[in-house]
């Protein structure tokens, strides 16, 4: 009984550290209970012990992952009941194999292989096919971002590191006073985590209030038009839209404003990428353009690209009913310039089952009718290989469509391809008025801290808000608001040492786990 309270302790612990409502000082603590339960069962004379760990282990994360993101359920409920059993079993999978390895090598050593395990689990949430990023440990900082400026050198797995290095020093400080019973030397294994809390906020914060924000700057207007995204969005046309947007741009724009930023998809209705500039929303909207010269506009879209079934039926393809024809997907952003030909982004980091069917072939059949319907249908979405980022005469702006805001070492990849601000054009309608919109918002400030961009953030429904390089909010407009927001942001061309190296820390923590593995493995075999 006590193994589960502390596995529960566990659970509830993370759900009340992270972001936006929780304190993310109990991350430092929060893996100890359920550590100490591991501790306790493979010490014990019971049986199935890794059974059950792994059971007690799971219902820490499914604590975890229930409380965090249960606003899934707007959306999807099967997607959020999936998201949290599945992300839950896959943390315990972590937990499971540290169990494993420290019935086989020394205590000490074990805890430091899961650091290394639990490094690699994050890297390998970012990048497989269930991807779902949004529960990585460095994240848990986003509303204490001033405690984590030192991310535009380490990224969140810096943050990730932070919390373990700490569970783990007060664990074994916990287990050392088990053992003898010291109060002194409890207080005196204190100091080290402590120390390294207090070191790592206040080198933050110096390096915060040391950053300066450039004083070189462009205007821009970011839109939020408000549009309901189930119902009312649909109804409308995008000829209707596209006259909505230049009507929320005209309530703020000047002849120095350089950028207008609308939402994703905020032209609702499909069009032919071939055929769009022949379209009346393309005409209105560069019409807009033609009478002010200078603006530029960032805006999504969702394209689709026709092909005949004679052609070779790729993996991204999707079936036009009653036709022989197929087509590619794209939820895209298109970029307006005056006297200049439109350029697109397609959005390349998608929703596992609204965006993106993994093994589609098996899986659909099994869930189609229960996944969010986007407007009428549910389709496999095309992506494309490289970042595209979008240029006027003076900056370059990263057209960084919704979930694509989660992946850290991913938006590095627009800077480095010249992008001086960054723009993450949303639509955060999907999941009501909850934590979901207010998670996503959050994260962006991360973002905007390892790259050192400033941030146009324009949501449909949402938050959409002007955020320094410090990840300061200078402007937002809350969800359920409609309007535009009028600023200067700070153009910064310097790259940061996280730009550059990207997730160097899971690349050094595979190598240790490879090490010591190996190393341990040899001498385990010399002993026989």
């Amino acid at each position: 009984m006590k193994k589960i309270i502390l596995a529960i302790l566990t659970g509830g612990l993370l759900a009340i550290s992270w972001p936006t409502y929780g304190f993310p000082l109990l991350l430092f603590i929060a893996f100890v209970p359920l550590l100490l339960a591991e501790k306790k069962l493979r010490i014990s004379n019971t049986k199935k012990k890794s059974l059950k760990l792994l059971g007690l282990s799971y219902l820490s994360f499914v604590i975890f992952n229930l409380a965090t993101t249960w606003w899934l359920y707007y959306a999807t409920p099967f997607g959020m009941y999936f998201a949290v059993l599945a992300n839950a079993l896959l943390m315990s999978i972590v937990f499971l194999l540290y169990h494993l390895l420290a019935k086989k090598i020394s205590q000490k050593l074990s805890l430091w292989m899961l650091v290394c395990l639990w490094i690699g689990f994050e890297k390998f949430h970012l990048n497989w096919e269930f991807s779902w990023p949004w529960l990585n440990l460095g994240n848990g900082f986003s509303e204490y971002y001033t405690w984590v400026q030192w991310y535009e050198y380490t990224g969140t797995f810096g943050g990730t590191l932070w919390v373990w290095i700490v569970n783990i020093l007060i664990f074994n400080a916990i287990i050392a006073f088990q053992k003898h019973r010291i109060q002194k030397t409890l207080i005196k294994s204190l100091l080290l985590p402590i120390a390294i809390i207090v070191i790592g906020i206040f080198s933050s914060l110096y390096i915060y209030y040391n950053t300066t924000i450039p004083e070189t700057k462009t205007d821009v207007i970011v839109l939020q038009p408000n549009i309901d995204p189930y119902k009312e969005k649909y109804q409308m046309s995008n000829h209707g839209m596209a006259k909505k947007l230049i009507g929320l741009a005209q309530t703020k724009l000047d002849s120095a404003v350089s950028f207008v930023i609308a939402p994703e998809t905020t032209l609702p209705r499909p069009v032919d990428l071939k055929q769009f500039t022949t379209t009346k929303a393309y005409y209105e909207l560069n019409s807009f353009i033609l009478k002010n010269r200078n603006i530029s506009l960032l805006s999504g879209i969702t394209f689709f690209k026709s092909y005949p079934a004679s052609k070779p039926i790729n993996a991204t393809g999707n079936y036009f009913r009653n036709s022989k024809n197929w087509y590619n997907s794209y939820n895209s952003s298109f970029f307006l310039r005056f006297q200049k030909k439109m350029e697109t982004y397609h959005k390349s980091k998608l929703v596992v089952g609204v965006e993106h069917f993994p093994y589609r072939n098996i899986i659909s059949p099994l869930v189609n009718g229960y996944m969010i319907d986007l407007g009428g249908s549910v389709s496999t979405l095309s992506t494309q290989n490289e970042r595209t980022v979008f240029s006027d005469k003076k900056n370059t702006v990263a057209p960084i469509i919704c979930y694509e805001s989660v992946y850290g070492e991913y938006v590095t990849d627009y800077v480095k391809k010249g992008a001086n601000f960054l723009a993450i054009i949303t639509n955060d309608g999907w999941w009501s008025n909850s934590q979901g919109h207010k998670q996503h918002f959050s994260l962006a400030r991360l973002r905007a801290i390892e790259n050192r961009r400033s941030i146009a953030r324009s949501a449909n429904t949402g938050i959409s808000a002007l955020i320094n390089l410090r990840g300061d909010i200078e402007q937002s407009l809350g969800y359920e608001k409609t309007g535009a927001i009028r600023g200067k942001i700070a153009i910064n061309k310097q790259i940061t040492y996280y730009t550059q190296h990207g997730d160097y820390i899971f690349r050094v923590a595979m190598l240790v786990l490879v090490i010591v593995l190996l190393t341990s493995f040899t001498k385990r075999k010399q002993a026989f």
